[in-house]
């Protein structure tokens, strides 16, 4: 049985547990973003944000040849500016750079809001009525995971404790799931705590 969860793409979910290795590059020297890296040292994703697209709220993910996969904007418009959360919509780019909305996530942008929970949405829909994944912990911390719907635990963040900086981090991602996935999750968080992908 195939117990693996495509969102983006079946080409990024592994059949075992992998350990991603987090480096934010500098705004100065590279137009920030990071770069994310296997065990053995192998680009497999790259982040560019507001510094190297001349955007704000628009992030792309790109594979390990510079291929892009997936790109993240945040929604705008009046009706948004009135909301008390920000939404982001990640689309996949298919050869032919035509976009399909993927996953949308929303973040509480107000102190009314906040300790609401960041959710994501799969689209098409799941099996899940409300919400498909929930962020828990602190992202500014390099302490949080993301479960699903059902209480699994699908992707643990963490620091590196020989390093000690939050300039390098590590994400291990459960088996079946998508890493695209969840590297476009967490340039969303990146950028939400205004970090490397912002402006």
């Amino acid at each position: 049985m195939d117990d693996s969860m495509p969102v983006v793409s079946k080409m990024y979910c592994s059949s075992t547990p992998a350990v991603l290795m987090i480096r934010r590059r500098p705004m100065v020297v590279n137009g920030g973003g990071f770069v994310v890296t296997d065990l053995s040292h192998n680009v497999v994703f790259i982040v560019d944000g507001c510094g190297i697209l001349g955007s704000k709220g628009e992030l792309m993910v790109k594979d390990g040849d510079g291929e892009q996969i997936l790109f993240i904007s945040r929604k705008g418009g009046i009706v948004q500016a009135l909301s008390t959360r920000n939404k982001w919509n990640g689309y996949s780019m298919d050869y032919q750079g035509k976009n399909k909305l993927v996953f949308s996530l929303t973040d509480p942008k107000s102190c009314i809001a906040k300790g609401a929970p960041v959710r994501i949405h799969i689209e098409p829909k799941r099996h899940c009525n409300n919400w498909d994944f929930e962020i828990c912990g602190s992202f500014a911390d390099r302490n949080c995971r993301i479960i699903d719907c059902t209480g699994k635990i699908v992707a643990q963040m963490g620091k590196k404790e020989l390093i000690g900086s939050n300039d390098f981090y590590h994400v291990t991602v459960q088996s079946g799931c998508d890493q695209a996935f969840i590297i476009g999750v967490m340039a969303v968080l990146d950028n939400i705590y205004g970090e490397s992908t912002s402006c």
